[in-house]
């Protein structure tokens, strides 16, 4: 039996504690044409000559689509309460509007039933990004009538299993969708416009609420909310300078997005930073746009240091640094946490993603991952600290379960705490997967008391 990684966590957490592990469907599921799937925005984008920092595609990815009962047990060994997955848009409505596909609706049925069956609480999302790409010859995020077909869509996933389900979430991240795709340009669909990149950023929030009230209108039964990513936001020094332009980073990253959705306005120094480029709203939205939540998804990785002088080398701060190159600061979620139960009338709380990329490989059947582990386990406790702290939180979950697509670093970043060799597809848990199992079970009351997870792995 292999043995768990000596690191500990003395956090305390309640027994309804959900612990879950999170993938999306672009990443892993692969089988991008087949059974009547239609093209998706990263399809397309893949396809750009240096989109994608190794050339690669999601064609197969994990091949998820056709291991998902090895994947389901895989999740069942480690003992979580939860899976977040996310449905692939183009995969059970082609275009985006008319004809649905029956087999793609029968594979995320499969999942939410496989799910159940073992024991474990399916956590939805319609949006991790891969919009259909008929939608997008339209305008995608910025052409007002994607907000519609967006709603028609959650009504179609929710009136087919939306009774199986432990939570909806409409999108995930809208900031990468509006800001990386619509703005910068680096990630599907590739576009470089602040004005449109504010534009679809509107649009993300009110089909948000919108959908929220179309589902609750035919009688949802599953809870629903918002996964947004977010950070602390600080300058890099105490000049005014510094201070000043951290805290409209701030107003972009964060308050864009909290104050609409809590407060029913956007921020006034954003807007006057965007200008002529402010986003085009219509009588009602900001109404929509705050229809209350269930729950509210966080995902965090590392703080944001902000300089007037240009982009900070996070290096000169001497914390330990992933291969993405993004600090190892725990505390900083500790911190956005208390933030936003603070600042804004938050619902219960869950960490939706949480993980970090490092260099690993198999050797001798086994993968040492001890900078993960200890990842973890020290964000694990800052969230125990948030709780203490006052903060509603009702659930945690790693980024991610398998290595997989990394967006437009392609395969070279791994945050799996399970590994994939990508050629065999053979899946491998690495020593963070059996702390967390080993973690888990550890815990009063918990689900993973009753499996053997560690003693199978």
């Amino acid at each position: 039996m292999t043995q768990a990684p000596a690191i500990t966590t003395t956090a305390s957490f309640p027994e309804k504690f959900v612990w879950g592990v999170a993938t999306s469907s672009f990443q892993i599921e692969g089988a991008a044409d087949v059974d009547g799937k239609g093209p998706s925005i990263w399809d397309d984008f893949c396809k750009q000559p240096g989109a994608i920092a190794d050339a690669s595609d999601g064609v197969t990815a994990c091949d998820h689509y056709h291991r998902w009962q090895d994947d389901l047990d895989l999740i069942d060994r480690l003992g979580v309460d939860a899976y977040r997955f996310s449905v692939s848009w183009p995969r059970v409505r082609p275009g985006g509007s008319g004809a649905w596909n029956e087999k793609g609706l029968d594979f995320y049925e499969r999942i939410v039933d496989g799910l159940l069956a073992r024991g474990i609480k399916p956590y939805l999302t319609l949006n991790h990004w891969d919009l259909p790409s008929e939608l997008q010859a339209k305008g995608g995020w910025t052409d007002r009538d994607t907000v519609h077909r967006f709603v028609e869509y959650a009504q179609g996933i929710d009136q087919r299993m939306g009774d199986r389900l432990a939570s909806i979430t409409t999108h995930n991240e809208p900031w990468v969708v509006a800001v990386l795709g619509y703005e910068q340009g680096i990630f599907a669909p590739g576009i470089k416009s602040r004005a449109a990149a504010a534009q679809a950023s509107h649009h993300l929030l009110l089909s948000h609420g919108l959908a929220l009230q179309a589902l609750r209108a035919q009688g949802s039964k599953t809870r629903l909310g918002i996964v947004l990513n977010l950070s602390p936001v600080q300058s890099a020094t105490d000049s005014a300078e510094d201070q000043a332009q951290a805290h409209l980073e701030d107003g972009k990253l964060l308050r864009w997005y909290m104050d609409p959705l809590f407060q029913g306005s956007y921020p006034a120094d954003v807007l006057a930073y965007l200008g002529a480029d402010a986003p085009q709203l219509q009588a009602g939205d900001l109404d929509a746009i705050r229809t209350p939540m269930d729950f509210m998804g966080v995902n965090y990785y590392s703080r944001a240091v902000i300089s007037a002088k240009g982009p900070w080398d996070a290096k000169q701060s001497g914390l330990p640094i992933t291969d993405m190159g993004w600090e190892v600061y725990p505390e900083g979620l500790t911190e956005l946490l208390v933030r936003m139960h603070t600042d804004y009338p938050v619902p219960p709380l869950y960490v939706t993603e949480n993980g970090g990329a490092f260099k690993d490989a198999v050797q001798d059947g086994q993968v040492h991952d001890a900078d993960r582990t200890d990842y973890i386990a020290r964000h694990i406790e800052a969230v125990a600290e948030a709780m203490r702290q006052g903060v509603r939180m009702e659930g945690y979950m790693v980024w991610s379960l398998l290595d997989n697509f990394e967006w437009a670093s392609g395969y070279a970043k791994r945050f799996g705490i399970v590994h994939v060799d990508y050629a065999t597809q053979k899946r491998t848990l690495k020593d963070s997967a059996i702390w967390y199992a080993a973690m888990l079970t550890a815990r009063p009351g918990h689900r993973s008391q009753k499996v053997a997870a560690i003693n199978a792995i």
